[in-house]
């Protein structure tokens, strides 16, 4: 195997991917390499769906080797170190690899150590998690006969800010459904102020929240949970809460891979250090990061990274091509699909400045405002977007 490449990329995720594709329809002669261990690629924003029963987890996966763009060589192995002056990395099993350009795209990691008694809690089965394992939170639904339902959001940034809360508004619906929503409570607990950043968007959902009578708890930062009193921790200001349940869906704490964190790459916070509008390394000019690990003040979705791939491309391809990476194009867009009922969904996109930004094309679609609950946008989260993740965003295409 070479050990040498002009371009290398760490991450077989969304990022990873749909950039490989960009670059490699832009030049065919670019000498590429895409480096990660993992076998299976899966379409996360369908978990979501999976964990109330209404898609099957089976269609959210495909091997990694079918998505690799061809022309692209696949490095099976895990990056264990970046030597950045040196434009070098290690490898878990020991190898050492050279590059030209580095595009970091490793997603992010769960870390359960930050809650005192949430890996006992997953792996007896008290709690579930979308994230996890969705099938399990389906199991958990199906099961659930009344009582204190709680969803819990993480003090940490995570994928799609939104999805703790769309399960929630999926199992209100399906507790309704299944006659029961009389003897249930439900509960949000979450470390913000408000319960969505994008202001038109926080007005529907405060909509949703009274239609399910759901009870909202906001500056709750949970740290401990007691899977065999089934009792969570919080704390809020200087009190502690506690909060027994008879269900608990948790996002779980999420954080930059180790050799990103714990090394010269990232910001303050853990996350790798980008221009927010270039994506290119604060310090080293030939690194360029997008997706999950990024330090952006954004949402980490899908969505975003469909917006900051062509800017990492085009960036990349001009200083191959001896010119600066000025395009600083990229004003923090992000999407989050927030189901709020089977069959119903609101469309939140905006951007650094939590500035609502529709995307005209939803007109198309005959849908006015997409900060409203409509039945279209379902469609659009349930048949669209798988369609085009696969069928276009990772093959390279324009979306």
């Amino acid at each position: 195997m070479e050990t040498h490449y002009q371009l290398i990329i760490i991450g077989a995720g969304t990022a990873g991917i749909m950039t490989a594709a960009q670059l490699r329809k832009k030049d065919k002669t670019l000498k590429i390499a895409l480096l990660d261990p993992s076998e299976f690629h899966y379409y996360q924003p369908a978990w979501t769906l999976v964990g109330a029963g209404t898609y099957d987890y089976k269609q959210t996966r495909r091997t990694t080797q079918s998505v690799i763009p061809k022309g692209v060589q696949w490095i099976k192995d895990k990056v264990s170190e970046i030597h950045p002056e040196q434009n070098q990395l290690t490898t878990e099993s020991d190898k050492t690899f050279s590059y030209d350009y580095l595009i970091v795209a490793p997603g992010l990691v769960y870390d359960l150590s930050m809650v005192e008694g949430l890996e006992r809690s997953l792996e007896a089965g008290i709690v579930c998690s979308n994230y996890i394992n969705p099938d399990y939170t389906w199991e958990c639904l199906q099961k659930f006969k009344g009582g204190k339902a709680l969803f819990i959001l993480p003090n940490t940034p995570i994928k799609c800010g939104g999805a703790p809360q769309k399960i929630m508004y999926l199992a209100a619906d399906y507790f309704r459904k299944k006659g029961i929503s009389s003897s249930t409570q439900i509960t949000y607990a979450y470390p913000g102020g408000v319960i969505f950043g994008v202001k038109e968007i926080a007005q529907t959902l405060l909509e949703v929240v009274n239609r399910y009578k759901i009870r909202l708890e906001p500056l709750h930062f949970l740290y401990k949970i007691d899977p065999d009193k089934r009792i969570a921790f919080f704390r809020k200001g200087e009190d502690t809460v506690e909060m027994p349940f008879d269900f608990l869906h948790l996002a779980p704490p999420q954080t930059a891979p180790p050799f990103i964190k714990n090394s010269t790459l990232s910001n303050e916070a853990g996350w790798l250090d980008v221009d927010i509008h270039s994506m290119q390394h604060r310090q080293y000019a030939n690194i360029f990061g997008l997706g999950d690990v990024a330090g952006l003040p954004t949402a980490k979705t899908g969505a975003a990274i469909r917006k900051q791939a062509p800017i990492v491309v085009d960036n990349i391809l001009k200083l191959i091509k001896g010119s600066e990476a000025d395009n600083k194009s990229y004003t923090g867009y992000s999407s989050c699909p927030l189901v709020t009922g089977y069959g119903k969904m609101v469309l939140a996109e905006f951007n650094y400045k939590n500035e609502f930004t529709p995307d005209p094309q939803l007109k198309k679609m005959l849908i006015s405002d997409s900060s409203k609950e409509h039945w279209r946008l379902w469609l659009l989260k349930k048949y669209m977007l798988p369609y085009l993740y696969w069928n276009k965003m990772l093959k390279g295409k324009a979306v």
